[in-house]
């Protein structure tokens, strides 16, 4: 079999030379990859913290709606998207049709959204962000694979780096639209842009070639690797250590991080109202964003040079200071200023979490399966951080919510730092140990 040169000339490259890692993916495919990411970063998360936004401005209380309602409503979502994130990697680890598999994923997303403005019942309302979540696990692992399987390990690190600088600065765009058009039309714009992007989104993943995915390569396996394979299963990830101490650390770093933009939001909404609040916080995804872009690719083009260790770490460190620091002031200034640091520590976390899991996977064959088990543990922490920073607000204030999110931080920074080793080359410094 053959495929097209790396540079879309045309010339015919043997597939064999993909399964290596050394062959560049074509112009074609890097467009197409970059254009998926860019299009699908506003659509893989579904409302975000629009939603936080929409419920208690537009329905108000008199639909039964505030902080911890709302916050119910996304612990219910982030339940059901948490349990899906394991299956979620296994069927792209066993598919051939990723890309079939994101599109799918986008229109449901997209239309369990849409439907929002016409639902008020709790449980519908419930419902409908069930499904967005559920679907929305299939990003993750889906382009993580897709990448990996484009352009092998070797250049993983850096295309990954790559693939967070256009999500973060497609999310930048979305949300600078929606902040000057809010204004104008209201919370509601946000469904239109959705809807939108989705289109495009799945525009750019018919344009990557589906040809030039390598499946094998995309599991983590080399070809050399796959003719000994044995299944791992669930053996794979209950056996490694290091693995199950970096779920943990997810756990914790979306226990602080997940609640800390919906709760601005909402005290956003109590001091300028919902219209301001929508566009203010539209402009602090915005901020964060654009610093996410040069962070990201710091982190695609130094992590293999400084190591995944002291980057995470910052990340960790970034976290805690900003959830202090919200503390200091109500004004939506201050608010908005703190926001920035969400572009160091998310922007580190999206870039380094594959980067990670590849690095402790290699050669199982599970890279995808234990992508979504690990996200099972970061999802459950999200799910959590909404529901604890709801209660705490309504019955302690904004202050206590913060500090406790940030407190939660610090502990990851410092379990971090005492016992979770560095994963630059780990497989192959376990073989090296193994044969002393």
């Amino acid at each position: 079999m053959f495929t097209i040169g790396p540079q879309g000339t045309g010339a015919a490259v043997p597939d064999a030379a993909l399964r290596t890692g050394d062959q560049p993916a074509s112009r074609r495919a890097r467009f197409g990859l970059d254009a998926l990411n860019f299009f699908l970063a506003d659509v893989r998360d579904g409302l975000g913290p629009y939603l936080a936004i929409y419920l208690i401005a537009v329905r108000g209380p008199e639909h039964g709606w505030n902080e911890a309602t709302t916050g119910l409503v996304m612990t219910i979502a982030g339940i059901v998207g948490l349990a899906a994130q394991t299956p979620a990697g296994a069927l792209i680890d066993a598919s051939s049709r990723k890309r079939s598999i994101v599109i799918a994923a986008a229109l449901a997303v997209t239309l369990a959204c849409l439907a929002l403005p016409f639902v008020t019942n709790f449980y519908v309302v419930a419902g409908t962000q069930a499904i967005a979540a559920l679907a929305g696990t299939i990003f993750p692992p889906a382009l993580a694979a897709i990448t990996l399987g484009l352009v092998g390990p070797k250049a993983f690190s850096r295309r990954i780096g790559r693939n967070e600088a256009f999500n973060h600065l497609g999310n930048a765009v979305s949300a600078g639209i929606a902040a000057g058009t809010a204004i104008l039309f209201g919370p509601v714009v946000v469904f239109w842009l959705m809807a939108v992007l989705a289109g495009l989104s799945i525009l750019a993943a018919l344009i990557v070639p589906g040809r030039q995915i390598d499946d094998t390569l995309a599991r983590g396996l080399t070809h050399d690797e796959r003719q000994g394979e044995r299944p791992s299963g669930l053996s794979a990830l209950l056996g490694n250590r290091p693995l199950l101490l970096f779920a943990l650390l997810c756990f914790l770093f979306h226990l602080s991080n997940a609640a800390m933009l919906p709760s601005v939001g909402q005290l956003l909404t109590k001091v300028v109202g919902q219209e301001e609040a929508t566009s203010l916080i539209a402009l602090c995804i915005v901020a964060a964003q654009c610093v996410m872009v040069p962070m990201a690719a710091m982190v695609g083009t130094k992590a293999d040079g400084w190591g995944r260790k002291p980057i995470f770490l910052t990340a960790f460190a970034v976290l805690a200071l900003r959830g202090a620091l919200y503390t200091l002031s109500n004004d939506p200034f201050w608010l908005f200023a703190v926001q920035c640091l969400d572009g160091v520590g998310a922007g580190i976390y999206g870039a380094l979490f594959p980067v990670v899991v590849a690095d402790l996977t290699q050669g199982t064959g599970r890279f995808n399966v234990s992508q979504g088990a690990v996200a099972t543990a970061q999802g459950l922490g999200a799910a959590l951080s909404t529901t604890l920073a709801g209660v705490t607000i309504v019955t302690l204030g904004y202050s206590a919510a913060f500090l406790t999110l940030a407190a939660i931080a610090l502990g990851g920074f410092l379990l971090y730092l005492a016992a979770m080793p560095e994963t630059l080359n780990f497989a192959a410094r376990k073989v090296s140990s193994r044969t002393r």
